[in-house]
């Protein structure tokens, strides 16, 4: 398969974005199950990228049943070097309003209990996270904004909570007090993996509503809440297209050599069948 090194995780609606063609669907295998869909790829802004459905079309798959691990190698075993995360968040301060779009530059995690490495079984590996979002990744998605007149915030924390259910008012009302700005249920995990994958990640957060603390919230309606959903689905189009054309190819940071520091394992030591699973991760560390 030719390689592709810009990936897509979004909504299935944004396989319909203005100026997608070459549009072709593939199934693409890990070693740690079956992706989120297959992926579906074409030429946009003259690049060849790969979307990901992240909750499968047709919205079929909870945050917490995702399987991370899949969706991020299989973007790995395609050639992708740079994934921007389109994602639904709400906002936990009154300045990031709906219809607004913020790139965090922090993650904070409440999930509980889900699978956020590819390593382990005699392979032990710590990642340098202090900073989860590539800068560069960042910079290109800012000037875009800038570019297409959509409203794009940079910095900011979102914080990954574990759903289905969304929020209690006391835990909106901790989260505030915390400085979180954003709340969502996925892109944590998305994050990690996709460091420890050598990948550039940003997230494209689409604020939807207030969290339940504000006192507007229990007023919106479903029709201003799919009205907003529209907008922002045309405005994150918009966006990753002209990020898109954007990058180059060069990547001036550090997220391609994440894993040069981060093993501790003796080479030695690793068994045969984790060698043989991690390769693709691993092979310029531990031929």
């Amino acid at each position: 398969m030719e390689k592709i090194s810009i990936g897509i995780i979004g909504g299935s609606g944004l396989y319909q974005m203005a100026g997608l063609t070459g549009i072709e669907e593939t199934k693409v295998e890990t070693p740690f199950g079956v992706p989120s869909d297959n992926l579906i790829t074409g030429m946009l802004e003259g690049k060849r990228v790969a979307f990901l459905a992240r909750h499968g079309r047709g919205h079929r798959i909870l945050p917490s049943e995702l399987n991370f691990r899949a969706n991020i190698y299989a973007m790995k075993k395609i050639g992708v070097e740079r994934i921007l995360s389109a994602s639904a968040v709400g906002s936990l301060k009154e300045e990031h309003k709906p219809l607004d779009i913020v790139i965090p530059e922090q993650f904070f995690d409440r999930t509980r209990g889900r699978i956020s490495t590819f390593f382990g079984e005699g392979l032990a590996v710590h990642v340098s996270f202090a900073h989860p979002v590539c800068g560069y990744l960042g910079d290109r998605i800012l000037a875009a904004g800038k570019n297409v007149g959509v409203n794009v915030k940079r910095g900011g924390t979102y914080l990954c909570m574990e759903g289905p259910a969304f929020s209690t008012v006391a835990e909106s009302n901790v989260y505030r007090s915390w400085g979180m700005d954003i709340i969502g249920m996925t892109n944590l995990q998305e994050a990690k993996l996709a460091r420890e994958a050598e990948i550039c990640y940003a997230t494209i957060a689409l604020v939807t509503d207030y969290d339940c603390w504000h006192p507007s919230h229990d007023a919106v309606t479903v029709d201003q809440v799919i009205a907003v959903l529209n907008q922002n689905s045309e405005n994150a189009q918009k966006l990753i297209r002209e990020t898109v054309r954007l990058l180059d190819e060069r990547r001036p940071c550090k997220c391609g050599s994440a894993l040069q520091s981060a093993i501790l394992t003796d080479r030695s030591k690793v068994p045969a069948a984790t060698k043989e699973k991690l390769k693709l991760l691993i092979q310029k560390y531990i031929p």
